[in-house]
């Protein structure tokens, strides 16, 4: 059940974020034609790759979904979240990314800053101290092994058991 909820949640949060909300403020976008615009597809493509692994995570290790409505009931630290707290969130930033030299629009990477920002705002004012009441110390000792964002090491010795 938790993979159908899941799956409900990605439809409607964050394809709104990278579908919807785009399309009501910039209308319709062509692909741009230069030689590099299939690199926005390939970097579209790893960032739907991350979210599916991190969500993937979500509902086999922590057994919830992404909503906060519907929060995982352990601490899913194996996975994506080995390397990045936030691997959903860096993966969306990512699919934006990639849209934004796939349509070779500057706007849309001012629509990415901001959608970045909004969610640097969500996890520090909510999330974070959300998962400090519901994970205590354990959450603690996660926050100093991996980092919020991106990895300095990804092949580096990880101090939180996975």
């Amino acid at each position: 059940m938790e993979t159908v909820k899941t799956l409900i949640f990605t439809v409607l949060v964050p394809g709104s974020v990278v579908f919807v909300f785009p399309l009501l403020i910039f209308g319709p976008l062509e692909p741009d034609t230069r030689p590099y615009a299939p690199f926005g597809l390939v970097v579209m493509l790893v960032g739907a790759a991350l979210y599916g692994w991190a969500a993937s995570a979500f509902v086999r290790s922590g057994r919830g979904t992404p909503a906060p409505i519907d929060p995982p009931q352990k601490l899913v630290a194996v996975g994506p979240y080995r390397f990045s707290r936030n691997p959903m969130y860096v993966a969306v930033l990512l699919f934006l990314a990639g849209e934004s030299v796939f349509l070779d629009s500057r706007s849309f990477l001012l629509y990415l800053a901001g959608v970045a920002v909004l969610f640097q705002l969500f996890i520090v004012l909510y999330e974070e101290p959300t998962l400090r009441k519901e994970f205590g110390e354990t959450y603690m000792h996660y926050t100093e092994a991996v980092p919020r964002w991106l990895p300095v090491n990804l092949f580096g010795p990880r101090k939180f058991p996975t």
